[in-house]
């Protein structure tokens, strides 16, 4: 790749360089404590004990334990937020590292903790720079990102009051060649929902169904029958993906169960089609039972919004990239990934663009490594550095330039 540019605050991957001893033991300490949901005491003192000592003002809210750091530069001027997410999921860690994981069955196994240590280390390196930042910079740490609506919780508890005029966030992925850099305009993450249908039939004796009403055969056709209705009602060019991860029915082998449940997740790339599916849905399942003497109760949770980035702000940080790292360091992403993002929610409300970091581990083919939520997920703790770097050179030109194309 070629040599990165110097910007008016210095030379950003230097300077971030400099800091990866500090950003790695950040990022390993935190992993040791892996935290979940909404309130992420340990992760949030930790953040407080690295920002320690610098120019800037903390808001907290009620809701969350996450917070707003908040750098004021040396002249009035625009306001750009950054955020890093803090939370863990729920799973246990197969990755045989010093720093791993010390509290069972959960796991930092979404770089939620390089993401926490990147955003530290960019604050640190932008207040060194306070004197030449004309504007305002909101670093956001996050909790409860992994389904839990942090980033809605911050907002409510107006932590991003006034409205900030641009919003960036960095994702790792090991999915991603090491060190490069990607997002597209438009959407780029989809909608996330929770769809429980619970078939009540009638209860009997296994060698008799036809004294019965058998929920179970009700509710695999159910399934099927939704499968077809993703390929047969919903566009193809604005798709969706139904799954059902459990079903769950009767106790022995010659009881027919009074109940059948499932359990799944549907996604969508535009509110259009999530709406049409959970009308679907609604519909499919309901005359299914219907037609078989059963009835369907049917719950549709809705989780996040689409992930929808502004083309300005995504041709902001192409170029701005390029401009530090080189051209090979930026990729268009094609097409949208079905995974879901709370940064949603402020997306929503601000122009703005999350950008994938590819961490793949060094001696891995980026194609096969161990993805995000996986047991075995590893990261590149040596691109950390450009991640922070990252976050420096996109807020410290939006200041100065507002979006560049």
């Amino acid at each position: 790749m070629n040599a990165p540019m110097k910007s008016a605050g210095g030379d950003w991957l230097r300077i971030a360089t400099e800091l990866q001893p500090e950003t790695v033991a950040l990022r390993r300490a935190i992993h040791r404590e892996p935290e979940i949901g909404l309130s992420n005491p340990l992760t949030t003192a930790k953040v407080k004990a690295a920002l320690a000592g610098l120019p800037l003002e903390l808001r907290e809210g009620s809701s969350t334990t996450g917070l707003v750091a908040v750098l004021r530069g040396a002249k009035p001027g625009r306001t750009v937020l950054l955020r890093g997410d803090m939370d863990a999921l729920p799973m246990p860690e197969d990755v045989d590292v010093p720093f791993r994981s010390t509290i069972p069955g959960v796991m930092h196994a979404c770089g939620h903790d390089s993401h926490t240590a990147m955003l530290s280390s960019a604050a640190k390196a932008l207040c060194a720079r306070r004197d030449l930042l004309a504007g305002t910079v909101l670093f956001m740490f996050q909790p409860g990102e992994e389904g839990w609506h942090g980033a809605r919780y911050m907002m409510e508890d107006g932590l991003l009051d006034p409205t900030p005029d641009a919003a960036f966030a960095l994702h790792i992925m090991p999915n991603g060649p090491a060190g490069v850099f990607a997002s597209r305009p438009g959407t780029l993450m989809a909608s996330s929902d929770t769809v429980r249908i619970t078939v009540v039939g009638r209860g009997g004796h296994a060698s008799m169904p036809h004294d019965a009403v058998d929920p179970v055969p009700i509710a695999c056709e159910i399934v099927m029958a939704l499968q077809a209705l993703v390929t047969r009602r919903i566009n193809a060019h604005d798709p969706a993906v139904l799954t059902f991860g459990k079903i769950e029915a009767g106790s022995t082998s010659n009881v027919i169960p009074e109940t059948a449940h499932l359990l799944g997740t549907v996604r969508a790339v535009s509110e259009t089609t999530r709406s049409d599916m959970h009308a679907g849905i609604q519909r499919v399942a309901a005359h299914i039972a219907l037609a078989h003497g059963a009835h369907a109760e049917i719950e549709i949770e809705k989780g996040f919004p689409v992930t929808v980035c502004d083309g300005a702000a995504v041709r902001h940080a192409h170029t701005v990239l390029q401009d530090t790292f080189g051209f090979d360091a930026w990729r268009t992403m094609p097409s949208p990934v079905m995974g879901a993002e709370d940064f949603s929610y402020v997306l929503q409300k601000v122009k703005g663009a999350m950008i994938f970091l590819g961490v793949c581990p060094d001696g891995q083919d980026w194609r096969t490594a161990c993805p995000c939520h996986s047991n075995r997920m590893e990261l590149n703790e040596d691109v950390m550095a450009r991640g922070v770097a990252a976050h420096c050179a996109i807020a410290e030109r939006f200041l100065a330039e507002g979006f560049v194309s």
